[in-house]
């Protein structure tokens, strides 16, 4: 059906959209995550509210909406999958609900590329941890995260991914362009610092 890749991006888009961080750090009394920090509603910015609980618990929501948005696309219309994923990302980077003001998109790209090839989530996953610890700045974690998804698809042979998720990390890449500029500065906090 022609209509099968809309209704998969339109159910990808708005399980994406789902704002947990804001959710979360609400009813946790926490107050409006887009007023603390960096004013993203991602994890790394839920941090600062200095509850790790919430900020793991938001990771964790993020990126399990981009798996759930590729896995229910793909039972209720097998090889819709990409679709949702292309949906899941630009929902929560893009949502409606927010003036499509979201969030950086590295937990939910993570998600994704669980649904859609579980070995390229473990890549990403392994280089985000790797820069890290090594770096201790999240925003160049998550960056790293999000091109090597398109380079470990080319070398696993599944090369069918790799100009979507190059798509998708130009995307996330994009969103990180204020980070950019404060790495470009020497001002970009990193992991554990209070932002001033």
């Amino acid at each position: 059906m022609t209509s099968v890749p809309l209704y998969a991006l339109l159910l990808g888009y708005l399980l994406g959209s789902i704002p947990f961080g804001l959710i979360l750090t609400r009813m946790s009394g926490k107050g409006d995550i887009r007023d603390i920090g960096s004013g993203n509603i991602g994890a790394t910015n839920v941090l600062r509210t200095g509850s790790k609980g919430l900020a793991a618990a938001t990771l964790l929501l993020d990126l399990l909406k981009g798996t759930a948005a590729v896995l229910l696309a793909e039972r209720i219309w097998p090889g819709s999958g990409r679709y949702a994923a292309a949906g899941a990302l630009v929902g929560h980077l893009y949502p409606v609900w927010l003036r499509f003001k979201g969030g950086k998109g590295v937990a939910t790209f993570l998600g994704i590329l669980l649904g859609l090839a579980w070995p390229l989530a473990a890549i990403a996953a392994a280089v985000w941890l790797a820069a890290f610890v090594i770096i201790r700045i999240s925003s160049v974690g998550g960056m790293l995260a999000a091109i090597s998804a398109p380079i470990a698809a080319t070398l696993l042979g599944r090369g069918e991914l790799t100009l979507l998720l190059a798509g998708f990390a130009l995307l996330v890449v994009w969103k990180h362009k204020e980070n950019l500029a404060r790495l470009r500065a020497g001002t970009e906090p990193r992991v554990g610092r209070s932002r001033a």
